[in-house]
C-alpha cells in the first residue's frame, strides 16, 4: 500500500519492489502472527515510513497523515493442535481447456495429431472440518503447502463416426411392380469429441421384379397397441348414466335375464372363493384393455372406422379374414409398496480396532403391497452403511496372538540318515538334534498372560481358538538343539610297579606291604573323576619299606692292597628316595641296608681284558607264579685276549652272561572297584538345614529344589578272581561312597483349557431332514511332566453329536389353486362375436404364501430373503364356447415292456356336444391319440481328462510328533492311487449323472510314489598308522560312495575325485616309543691271526632289533621301519684287537649333558584336524585339535623333552571348538483339506490341496520335494442352466401388420461345461434346483411387444449386435481415454413413395473394458477390366470401414492417365503422363509406357568451393523442380541421369566406365613397374590374382559403381 503526497509517499517495510517505478501501489507482506493464545487473538505488524518518489526516505510530516497505512492488524495464530481441525478442500478438476485458448489474442491454428495439450484448473481452499466453513489459507499452509491449482491434460482429437461395410442387398420388397432393395451397415465407433456424425446406415435401390398380373394389394388391416389396463364401470354407475341419457325405460319381462345379470348372480355365489386372498400383500384386480384395428393404405393413409364397417368396397380389401380381438382381460398394475425405513441398527463394531476400525449398520423395510401386473418392482429392502463405534470408553477388540507349547525333548534320531546303524538303537545319542513344539492361537488378554510367570496354575493358560483368527508370521515349530555328549574317561597306560612299601608310612607295623602301580586321567569325564576306572592297583609284598637307597653310579675300580692291577672294588654312589622315587634326606634310609661295594678287577698287562657288565635288562615278567618266573640278564665282552703265559685266561662265553630272578612276588593284584551312583535322594541328615533356608530356587522357575545325596557301592576286587574282603586292598586309595547332589525339581503337566466347541452347521438332505454331524473341542499340553510331577490327563479331545433341529431351517413358496377364469364384463364385449356366451379368453389368479419346510406358516419376508423367486400369481385362461371342440386332458403314456423296444401311447376324448360336431372329429386338427417310441435309457460311461497326481491313502500315513512332517522320515511314499474322472452319457450323447452308469465318478489306479533314497557311504575304514613315528603326524580314515542319492534323498557330502570322503585327526608318536636294542658285540674275528699274540685287525658283529619301548623297558620286537633309521646302532665294526702291552680301552659311554645350551630346536604346531564329534553324535558342537611338535634345527622331529629342556614357549592353541552343521531334513506342514471344486459342474473341475515348507533343509539334509500341491478331478456333474430360445416371429393374430407379441421359451439345457461345447435340451425338472435366472438375470421375460410392419411401411430394424470394444487411444503414445462400443438401428424402406416418412436411424454407445487400439489406413487396388482404381479405408485388424482414415490424403485418383499409373512410387501429372516420385527414375517399356520406378543412386560429388576436399552427399530429385541454389556456390547439387527414357544406360555411362577401367590398368601397371626387382615376392604375394566373371545382367550396376569409383579416384 503506497500513499503519495507532493512527491512523497508512505513506504511499508519489507515491501516488494514495484513492477514499474511510476506505479504507486506496492504488495507488502505482514509479519509473523504473534500472540499468547492460539486462534484469532493474534496480531501482525509491519513497519511504515515516508519516502520520496525518487526512493530516498524523509520525515513522516512530509507525507499525508490522513493516508497513513495501518501497521498492525488482528490475525489467526496457528498452533500445532489446529492440524486436526483444518484441512485443504480440493475441488473437482474443471474441463480441460486448450493451451492455445488461454493465450491472449493468439489465434488457434494447429493440426490435431492424436491429442491437444490443455490445462485443467480446480478450486482449493482451507476449511474448518467440523462445519465445512472456509478459513484463511495461511492456517492450512502452516501445516502443508497449498495443493496445486492447475495440471496438464490432453484433449483428444475429434474422431469421426466409423461404420462397417454394407451388407448384401435384400430381396425386392415387392414380387411385382416397383419396389425397393436395401442394404445396411452398422456403427462400429460412435462420433467422439466433436467428430463427424454417422453417415446413412441404409442404401436404397429400386427394383422391378415384373409386371403385376392382378390388382396390387393397397390396403392392410393394422392392429394398434393395447390400451392401459382399466377397471370397468360398476352396474350402478352405468344405470345412472343410462337413466340420465334415456329416461325411465320399460321393465323387462319377468324371468328373462341378460348375460350381465347372469354373470352377477354367478359372481355373488362365488364371492367368498373369488375374493378370498391368501395374503394381505396382494390386491389383485382384474380389469380390461382395448386396442384399435384400422385399415391402412400402402402410402400410410388410414381409412376411418365407420367406413370400415359400412360395407363399402374397402371392407373387402381390408378384411380378408375375421377381425382380431379388440378387448381382453388384464390385471390392473399396482406398484410395489413398502414401509418406511426402520432405524439404523447399532454398529456391528463395538470395540476399538486399529486395523479395521469400521463396522456396518443396517436398516430394513417391509413389503406392504407386492407388484401386480406390470407394476414397478420392489426396491431394495435392506441397506448397509459403514459406521464407526461410538462411545468414550470402548473396550479394545479381541486380538489374537500365537502361542507355543513347551519345546519337546531334543531328539537326535530325527537327523540320522537311512543307512545309519544307530537308527535301531537310539539310546545314548548326543550332539545336535531337533526339538519341536506345537503352535496354537489364543485371544490376547492381560489376565491370561499371567501363565507365563506362574506355570503351576494351569487355569492361567489361554484357551485355544481357531488358527485362522491369528495373523502374522507363525512361530517356528522346530529348532536345532544340543544334547551334551558325555565325555568318556581316558587314562594313561599303567606305570611301573613301585617298591614294596608300607600301606601307611606313619604306621610301619607288620611285615606286609604293597607294591603299587598307578595311571593318571588324561581326559576328564562328564560327571567328574568318579566315573573313571580304578587308577591304582596294589600287589602284596614282604619286607616293605617306605624309604630305599637308589644306586646312582659306581666309582672307579680300585685294586686292593695298593696294587696297580688285580682284584679290587667299586664304591656305589646312592640316593635316598621315597616311595614316589623322589630324593629325600639320607637319614630316612638309615633303617634300610645300603648297597655294598661292587667287586671288580683291574687287568694286568698280560691278562685277558673284559668289558664292564651291562645294565640288567627289563624283567621278563611283572610277577611270578608256579609256572612263570621273571628273569633279568646282563652281559660283557672280551676287549683283549691274554698274552701268552703268565696272564689270566679269558673266560668261556657262558661266563660272559649272567641271569638272575626278578619280580619273584606272586601275581596277586587287588584294586578298588566302584558301582554306579544311585539316584539323587533327599538327605535326611540335611532336611533340617533345607527347612531353615538351605534350599535354593531352580533355574527354570518351576519351584524350590533341595540338596540331596548320592551313594555308590565300593568293593575290593582281585584281578581275574572277583570280590575279596576289603582288608586285601590298601585303604589309602579307597574311593568315597557318598557325594552331595541337587534334587531335580518336579514339573507338573500343564494343559490349556478346552477350546470352544466347533460350530455345527445345519445342512439338510434332499428330503429336507437335517443331517447329523459332530462337534469337537480340544486342549493342548503346553508342558510335559517330569521328575515325578503330576501326569497329563488322558483326555485331550472330546467329541459329541450336534443338536439337530427338529425342522430343517428353510423357507419355500406355496401356491394355491387357480381361481375361476374371469372374462371381460359382458357389457364391454357384447358387440364382439359370440358375446352371448360366457366363453373366450380370460384371466385367472391364485394365492401364494410363505411356508417353512415343515409346511407351517412363515413371515413372507423370510421367503423374500432366502427362498427362490416367487411364482406367477396370474395367468391367461380360455373358457370354451359352445362351438368349440372340448377334449379331456391327455392320459398318461402306456407302460413299455422294455427299454428301447416298442412304442407307448396316450389318449384323450371329446366331451359333450363336441362328440357330434364334424369339425371336432377331424383327427388331424384334434388328434385323440399320440404315439412315441419307448424311451431308450442307455448309458455309456467313459473316462475323461488326465490322471490326477498320485495320492497316498489318508489312513496309511504316519504322523510324526506335533503333526510335523520330516520329508522321508514318515510315510510320504509308497503305493498310492491316482484318479481319473468318469463321465456318463445317455443314448442322445447328453451328459447325465454318473450314478446312471453305476459309477462313483472315478477310475482308480494304483501308483507308486518313489521313496527318497539317501546317499549311501561305506563304514569308516580303520585308522591308518600315524604318519610320523616321532613327533606329531596325522592319521586318516575314509568312506567311499556305495550308492548315489535319488528321488530327493539326502545329498552326499563333498567327495573327492575317486568318490571318497576323509577324516583326518592328529596323532602323536612318542619318539621313545620304538627304540633300537643292540645285543653285545660278538667275539672278535681277527683277520690277520697271530696265534701267539692273538691280536691285530679284526671284526665284531652284533644283532640290532627295533623294539617296542614300555615303562618296563623294551618288550617286543617290531618292524625296523618304526624306529628312526638315523639312530640305528651299527651291526658290525672293524677295529684292532689290542696286543699285549697295548693300551686297552672300553667302549665309549653316553654323552653327558651339554653345558652350553643352544636354541637350535623349536616347537611347532601342525594343521588342525577335522571337526571331531562324539561317536554318538551326528552333528553339533565338536572340537578341532592339533599336536605340538619339537623340531630340530634341521627340521627333524625329536622328543618333546628337548624343547622342554630349552624352555621354549608354548603359545599355540591346541584345541578349538567347532560346529558340524546338522543335516536337517525338509519339514513340511500337513496337507490342507481338499479345496472346493474349481467348477460346480462340467468336465474340468479340480480339487486341490497344498502343503507348505515349515523348515527348509539345512546342511546335508533331505531337500524339500518339488510337489507342494496335489490335485484330483471332481466328480463330473452335468451343467444345467436355463436358456432362452430364439424369439418367435412377431405375431399379430390373424391380420397382416401392426402391434403384436413375440414369444420365446425358457428351457433347461445341459452341457459338459467346456468352452465351445454344444448344449442339449433336457427335461425342466433337471433345472428345478437352479435359481430361475438366465445369465444372472432374474427378470424372466418370455414375451415382448413387437411391431410387424405393414406393406409399404418404412421402419427401423432391430438393434444390431454390440460392436467389438474399441480403445480411444493415441497409438504409440501410450495414452488411453477409455473404451467404447456401439450398436445401431438402420432404416428399411419398402415403397419409394414412403421414403420421406421414414424414421431417423438410431445408434447408442456404452463404455466397455479391454478395447483394442486400431489404426486406419487408405488402400487402393485396380483390376484389369477397369481403368479407375478402387480406394477404401481399412482398420488395422483387416476390417474395411467407412470413417476413421485421415481426410486429407486418400490415394490420388489416377484416372486422368491412360493407362493409369499403378506402379509403386508413380503419380499422374497434369499433362496426363505417369512420372516417378522424388528420388526415383523412370524405366520405360518398349512401348514407351512406365514399367517401373528405380531408386536413383547417391553420388558423392565434391564442389568447387570445398577447400578441404569435403565430400558432399547429393540425392537426385525431380529435375523439373526449381532450385534456389545458385551455381558455383558451396553446396551445389549435380543431377546425373544414367538411364535413358527407354530404361537403358546412356552412352556416357559406358564411356565413363571404360575410362575408369583404363585408368585402373594404368595405376596397376605403374605400381608393378615401381616395385623393386630384388623382392618380387613382396609384390606378388600381397594380392592374389583373381579371375572375375561378370554377368551381363549385372553390368548396369557395375557401371554405376565404376562411376562412383572414378569420381573417388579423381578426388
Amino acid at each position: 500500500m503506497i500513499v503519495s503526497l507532493l512527491g512523497n509517499k508512505w513506504l511499508i517495510h519489507f515491501c516488494i519492489t514495484p513492477l514499474l517505478m511510476s506505479q504507486t501501489s506496492f504488495l507488502c507482506p505482514w509479519g509473523r502472527c504473534m500472540g499468547s493464545d492460539c486462534g484469532p487473538g493474534g496480531s501482525q505488524s509491519r513497519a511504515v515510513w515516508c519516502a520520496h518518489v525518487d526512493g530516498w526516505t524523509t520525515l513522516h510530516t512530509n507525507c499525508d497523515q490522513g493516508q497513513h497505512p495501518s501497521n498492525q492488524r488482528n490475525c489467526f495464530r496457528v498452533c500445532d493442535w489446529h492440524k486436526d481441525l483444518y484441512d485443504w478442500k480440493l475441488g473437482a478438476w474443471n474441463e480441460c481447456v486448450p493451451v492455445s485458448a488461454r493465450t491472449f489474442g493468439a489465434p488457434r491454428h494447429f493440426t490435431c495429431s492424436g491429442a491437444e495439450e490443455g490445462i485443467q484448473t480446480r478450486e482449493v481452499g482451507c476449511l474448518l472440518k467440523s462445519d465445512g466453513s472456509p478459513a484463511e489459507d495461511a492456517i492450512c499452509e502452516y501445516f502443508e503447502p497449498k495443493p496445486r491449482l492447475e495440471q496438464a491434460c490432453l484433449i483428444p482429437c475429434p474422431q469421426d463416426c466409423v461404420v462397417s461395410e454394407y451388407s448384401p442387398w435384400t430381396s425386392c420388397s415387392k414380387t411385382c411392380g416397383t419396389g425397393l432393395r436395401n442394404r445396411v451397415r452398422s456403427v462400429l465407433v460412435p462420433p467422439l469429441f466433436g467428430g463427424g456424425i454417422c453417415p446413412n446406415l441404409t442404401e436404397f435401390q429400386s427394383c422391378k421384379p415384373g409386371l403385376c398380373t392382378g390388382p396390387e394389394g393397397l390396403y392392410s388391416l393394422r392392429v394398434g397397441p393395447w390400451s392401459p389396463c382399466a377397471l370397468p364401470q360398476t352396474r350402478t354407475a352405468r344405470q345412472v348414466k343410462r337413466r340420465k341419457g334415456k329416461g325411465q325405460g320399460l321393465r323387462e319381462r319377468t324371468g328373462v335375464k341378460d348375460p350381465e345379470t347372469r354373470e352377477l348372480i354367478q359372481k355373488k355365489r362365488n364371492r367368498n372363493r373369488l375374493n378370498r386372498q391368501e395374503s394381505p400383500f396382494w390386491d389383485i384386480q382384474v380389469g380390461f384393455q382395448t386396442r384399435d384395428v384400422v385399415c391402412i393404405h400402402r402410402n400410410g393413409s388410414r381409412v376411418g372406422r365407420n367406413a370400415l364397417l359400412s360395407g363399402h368396397k374397402k371392407k373387402i380389401l381390408c378384411l380378408p379374414r375375421d377381425l382380431p380381438l379388440t378387448i381382453q382381460s388384464c390385471v390392473l398394475p399396482k406398484d410395489c409398496q413398502v414401509t418406511e425405513w426402520t432405524q439404523w441398527s447399532s454398529c456391528s463394531k463395538t470395540c476399538l480396532d486399529l486395523e479395521s476400525p469400521r463396522g456396518n449398520c443396517t436398516r430394513r423395510r417391509q413389503v406392504l403391497q407386492f407388484p401386480v401386473g406390470d407394476g414397478a418392482d420392489c426396491p431394495p429392502l435392506e441397506e448397509t452403511l459403514s459406521c464407526e463405534p461410538q462411545g468414550e470408553s470402548l473396550p479394545p477388540c479381541a486380538a489374537f496372538v500365537w502361542r507355543t507349547t513347551e519345546w519337546s525333548d531334543c531328539r537326535v534320531d530325527l537327523l540320522l540318515s537311512q543307512q545309519d546303524r544307530r537308527r535301531s538303537n537310539v539310546t545314548g545319542l548326543c550332539g545336535g538334534g531337533l526339538q519341536t513344539r506345537e503352535v496354537y492361537c489364543v485371544q490376547a488378554n492381560a489376565e491370561l498372560l499371567e501363565y507365563l510367570t506362574d506355570l503351576r496354575e494351569k487355569d492361567k493358560a489361554s484357551r485355544p481358538v481357531e488358527n485362522k483368527l491369528c495373523k502374522g508370521p507363525i512361530p517356528n515349530r522346530s529348532q536345532l538343539c544340543q544334547i551334551p555328549c558325555p565325555i568318556d574317561c581316558e587314562v594313561s597306560p599303567w606305570g611301573a610297579w613301585g617298591p614294596c612299601i608300607f600301606e601307611n608310612c606313619d604306621d610301619q607295623t607288620g611285615k606286609k606291604g604293597f607294591k603299587l602301580r598307578k595311571r593318571r586321567i588324561t581326559n576328564k569325564p562328564t560327571g567328574g573323576p568318579g566315573n573313571c576306572p580304578h587308577l591304582v592297583e596294589a600287589m602284596p609284598c614282604d619286607d616293605p619299606s617306605c624309604y630305599n637307597w637308589q644306586l646312582v653310579s659306581l666309582d672307579k675300580c680300585i685294586p686292593g692292597d695298593g696294587k696297580q692291577c688285580g682284584a679290587g672294588s667299586q664304591m656305589p654312589q646312592v640316593w635316598c628316595i621315597n616311595s614316589n622315587g623322589e630324593p629325600v634326606d639320607r637319614n630316612l634310609c638309615i633303617s634300610s641296608k645300603a648297597p655294598e661295594p661292587e667287586p671288580c678287577e683291574v687287568p694286568c698287562s698280560r691278562d685277558c681284558v673284559l668289558s664292564d657288565w651291562t645294565s640288567w635288562s627289563t624283567c621278563s615278567q611283572t610277577c611270578s607264579s608256579k609256572t612263570i618266573e621273571g628273569k633279568q640278564m646282563r652281559t660283557r665282552s672280551i676287549l683283549a685276549y691274554n698274552a701268552g703265559e703268565g696272564g689270566s685266561l679269558c673266560p668261556n662265553s657262558s661266563v660272559l652272561q649272567e641271569v638272575r630272578n626278578c619280580n619273584e612276588h606272586a601275581c596277586i593284584v587287588y584294586h578298588w572297584q566302584t558301582g554306579p551312583w544311585s539316584p539323587c535322594t533327599e538327605d535326611s541328615s540335611a532336611s533340617s538345614l533345607n527347612a531353615s533356608g538351605g534350599v535354593r530356587p531352580s533355574g527354570d522357575g518351576s519351584g524350590l529344589c533341595s540338596m540331596g545325596v548320592q551313594t555308590r557301592k565300593v568293593m575290593c576286587v582281585r584281578v581275574n578272581v572277583g570280590q575279596v574282603p576289603p582288608k586285601k586292598c590298601p585303604d589309602a586309595p579307597r574311593p568315597t561312597t557318598m557325594r552331595p547332589c541337587q534334587l531335580p525339581c518336579k514339573k507338573d503337566c500343564i494343559v490349556t483349557p478346552f477350546s470352544d466347541w466347533t460350530e455345527c452347521p445345519v445342512t439338510c438332505d434332499s428330503a429336507g431332514d437335517a443331517v447329523k454331524k459332530k462337534q469337537s473341542r480340544k486342549r493342548l499340553v503346553i508342558q510335559m511332566p517330569s521328575n515325578g510331577g503330576q501326569e497329563c490327563p488322558q483326555l485331550l479331545e472330546e467329541e459329541k453329536d450336534c443338536e439337530v433341529p427338529k425342522i430343517c431351517p428353510g423357507f419355500r413358496w406355496k401356491t394355491h389353486k387357480w381361481r375361476k377364469c374371469q372374462l371381460v364384463p359382458w357389457f364391454l364385449r357384447k358387440d364382439s362375436p359370440g358375446a352371448q356366451e360366457t366363453c373366450g379368453p380370460g384371466l385367472q389368479t391364485r394365492g401364494v404364501s410363505c411356508r417353512k419346510l415343515d409346511g407351517s406358516q412363515a413371515d413372507i419376508n423370510e421367503c423374500l430373503r432366502s427362498a427362490k423367486p416367487m411364482l406367477a400369481i396370474t395367468q391367461h385362461c380360455q373358457l370354451p364356447c359352445q362351438d368349440d371342440c372340448q377334449l379331456t386332458n391327455w392320459s398318461k403314456f402306456s407302460s413299455c415292456t422294455a427299454d428301447c423296444v416298442g412304442v407307448r401311447t396316450r389318449k384323450r376324448a371329446l366331451i359333450g356336444r363336441s362328440k357330434k360336431r364334424d369339425k371336432c372329429k377331424n383327427t388331424q386338427m384334434y388328434p385323440l391319440s399320440e404315439t412315441q417310441y419307448c424311451p431308450c435309457d442307455k448309458y455309456n460311461a467313459q473316462p475323461v481328462g488326465k490322471w490326477s497326481d498320485c495320492i497316498l491313502p489318508e489312513g496309511g500315513r504316519v504322523e510324526s510328533i506335533m503333526g510335523l512332517k520330516v520329508q522321508g522320515d514318515i510315510k510320504e511314499c509308497g503305493q498310492g492311487y491316482r484318479f481319473q474322472a468318469m463321465v456318463c452319457y445317455d443314448q442322445d450323447n447328453r451328459l447325465v449323472e454318473t450314478s446312471r452308469c453305476n459309477s462313483h465318478g472315478y477310475i482308480e489306479e494304483a501308483c507308486i510314489i518313489p521313496c527318497p533314497s539317501d546317499c549311501k557311504l561305506s563304514e569308516w575304514s580303520n585308522w591308518s598308522r600315524c604318519s610320523k613315528s616321532c613327533g606329531s603326524g596325522v592319521k586318516v580314515r575314509s568312506k567311499w560312495l556305495r550308492e548315489k542319492p535319488y528321488n530327493g534323498g539326502r545329498p552326499c557330502p563333498k567327495l573327492d575325485h575317486i568318490n571318497q570322503v576323509y577324516e583326518v585327526v592328529p596323532c602323536q608318536s612318542d619318539c621313545n616309543q620304538y627304540v633300537w636294542v643292540a645285543e653285545p658285540w660278538s667275539v672278535w674275528k681277527v683277520s690277520n691271526v697271530d696265534l701267539k699274540e692273538n691280536c691285530g685287525e679284526g671284526v665284531q658283529t652284533r644283532k640290532v632289533r627295533c623294539m617296542l619301548n614300555t615303562v618296563d623297558g623294551p618288550s617286543e620286537s617290531v618292524e625296523d621301519y618304526l624306529c628312526d633309521p638315523e639312530e640305528m646302532p651299527l651291526g658290525a665294526r672293524e677295529s684292532r684287537l689290542p696286543c699285549p702291552e697295548d693300551c686297552v680301552l672300553n667302549d665309549w659311554g653316553s654323552w653327558s649333558r651339554c653345558s652350553m645350551v643352544r636354541a637350535d630346536s623349536r616347537s611347532e604346531s601342525c594343521n588342525w584336524s577335522t571337526c571331531q564329534l562324539s561317536p554318538n553324535a551326528v552333528c553339533g558342537s565338536g572340537i578341532k585339535t592339533r599336536m605340538l611338535d619339537c623340531v630340530r634345527s634341521d627340521g627333524k622331529s625329536v622328543d618333546i623333552k628337548f624343547c622342554e629342556e630349552l624352555s621354549l614357549e608354548k603359545n599355540w592353541l591346541m584345541n578349538v571348538s567347532c560346529t558340524v552343521e546338522c543335516p536337517v531334513n525338509c519339514q513340511l506342514s500337513d496337507w490342507s483339506a481338499w479345496s472346493e471344486c474349481s467348477q460346480t459342474c462340467g468336465l474340468e473341475g479340480k480339487m486341490r490341496r497344498q502343503r507348505s515348507v515349515v523348515q527348509a533343509s539345512q546342511g546335508d539334509g533331505r531337500p524339500c520335494p518339488s510337489q507342494m500341491e496335489q490335485w484330483k478331478p471332481c466328480p463330473v456333474r452335468p451343467c444345467y442352466r436355463w436358456q432362452y430360445s430364439s424369439w418367435s416371429e412377431c405375431r399379430v393374430e390373424s391380420v397382416v401388420c401392426g402391434h403384436g407379441v413375440r414369444y420365446r421359451n425358457l428351457s433347461c439345457f445341459v452341457s459338459d461345461g467346456s468352452s465351445g461345447a454344444e448344449d442339449s435340451m433336457v427335461d425342466e425338472e433337471l433345472c428345478s434346483s437352479l435359481e430361475l435366472a438366465v445369465n444372472g438375470d432374474k427378470q424372466i421375460n418370455l414375451k415382448e411387444a413387437c411391431i410387424l410392419p405393414c406393406p409399404g411401411e418404412c421402419y427401423l430394424m432391430e438393434w444390431s449386435d454390440w460392436s467389438s470394444c474399441v480403445s480411444i487411444c493415441i497409438r504409440g503414445a501410450g495414452v488411453d481415454f477409455g473404451s467404447v462400443q456401439a450398436r445401431s438401428r438402420a432404416v428399411l424402406a419398402q415403397e419409394p413413395e414412403n421414403l420421406q416418412l421414414c424414421p431417423d436411424q438410431a445408434w447408442e454407445s456404452q463404455d466397455c473394458t479391454g478395447g483394442e487400439c486400431y489404426d486406419y489406413k487408405w488402400f487402393s487396388s485396380s483390376s484389369a477390366n477397369s481403368t479407375r482404381p478402387f480406394i477404401w479405408c481399412q482398420r488395422s485388424d483387416g476390417l474395411n470401414v467407412t470413417g476413421g482414415c485421415p481426410a486429407r490424403s486418400p490415394p490420388m485418383d489416377n484416372s486422368s492417365c491412360d493407362p493409369p499409373c499403378l506402379m509403386p512410387k508413380s503419380f499422374c501429372t497434369k499433362a496426363g503422363v505417369c512420372m516417378c516420385e522424388e528420388g526415383y527414375t523412370e524405366v520405360l517399356s518398349s512401348a514407351g509406357e512406365l514399367n517401373q520406378c528405380t531408386p536413383i543412386p547417391i553420388l558423392e560429388i565434391p564442389t568447387a568451393g570445398d577447400k578441404k576436399g569435403d565430400v558432399k552427399t547429393s540425392r537426385a530429385i525431380n529435375p523439373t523442380l526449381p532450385t534456389t541454389i545458385q551455381p558455383g556456390r558451396s553446396g551445389r547439387t549435380w543431377y546425373l541421369q544414367p538411364y535413358g527414357p527407354d530404361g537403358k544406360l546412356k552412352m556416357w555411362v559406358y564411356g565413363v566406365a571404360a575410362g575408369a577401367f583404363v585408368l585402373l590398368i594404368f595405376i596397376v601397371s605403374m605400381i608393378y613397374l615401381a616395385c623393386p626387382r630384388r623382392a618380387p615376392s613382396s609384390c606378388r604375394s600381397s594380392s592374389p590374382l583373381i579371375f572375375v566373371f561378370i554377368d551381363p545382367g549385372a553390368l548396369d550396376l557395375i557401371c554405376v559403381s565404376l562411376i562412383k569409383g572414378a569420381y573417388g579416384v579423381y578426388a
